[in-house]
């Protein structure tokens, strides 16, 4: 069984400091968040051909009903490499106005009640069935919007991880212009010096050529940036 929610309520600050994502974290949770759509649907179905007597139903259905647990406890709690809810957005989502995680739980419990129901053949069992049944839709609705939540805050991440990107460019940018009259003043001084400074005004339009070469590709890498 799933713990009580409150022990899975973490303040956390907004945003996503102290949390370490990617592109291929948040591809993940995406695709977990939407697994938990079908497999809630799949557990539906199953327990549907369940009551009408099909050989396997049932293990198929708890075996479902279980995989669809392990995604959400993954989802809310973390797990392998996976943050967990790590912004205010999710956290509102699963414990505040949409109440998914409230939500989630009913179900859960919900089905495993009509399983049991079912293979006890408790006169309780089409109601049970029924209310599941009822309990799916409404579900999806919910397993939508949380989805969709995922998917804003990776939109957010990447724009987030493009100003940073554009910024540190803008920064080595800076750095390498600056290098650059530093290696300028050094090949004048160098030439003033005459025979004495010739072997240092050859370094010097060594750094004049880097430093080039450094802010051409910053320059194509900003274009790059922006055009992304």
């Amino acid at each position: 069984m799933l713990d009580d929610a409150s022990t899975l309520e973490r303040p956390r600050e907004d945003g996503f400091a102290g949390v370490k994502l990617s592109g291929d974290v948040f591809g993940a949770l995406i695709n977990l968040s939407g697994r938990r759509r079908f497999t809630s649907q799949r557990v539906v179905l199953y327990a549907v051909l369940a009551s009408m007597g099909h050989e396997g139903a049932v293990a198929t259905a708890r075996e479902t009903l279980a995989q669809f647990r392990e995604a959400h406890l993954t989802l809310v709690e973390g797990k392998g490499g996976l943050p967990g809810v790590f912004c205010a957005q999710l956290r509102d989502a699963y414990f505040g106005v949409l109440q998914g995680d409230r939500v989630i739980r009913d179900f859960i419990a919900l089905a495993e009640a009509a399983l049991d129901a079912i293979v006890g053949g408790g006169r309780g069992a089409p109601a049970l069935l029924d209310e599941l049944v009822r309990s799916g839709t409404a579900l999806l609705s919910v397993l939508n919007g949380l989805t969709l939540v995922y998917e804003e805050q990776s939109k957010r991440h990447a724009q987030l991880q493009k100003r940073q990107l554009q910024v540190m460019m803008g920064d080595i940018k800076t750095i390498a212009k600056q290098a650059r009259m530093v290696a300028f003043n050094a090949q004048i001084v160098a030439a003033r010096a005459g025979q004495a400074g010739k072997e240092f005004s050859v370094v010097a339009s060594s750094m004049t050529l880097i430093t080039g070469e450094i802010d051409d590709l910053v320059h194509e890498a900003l274009n790059g940036a922006l055009a992304a």
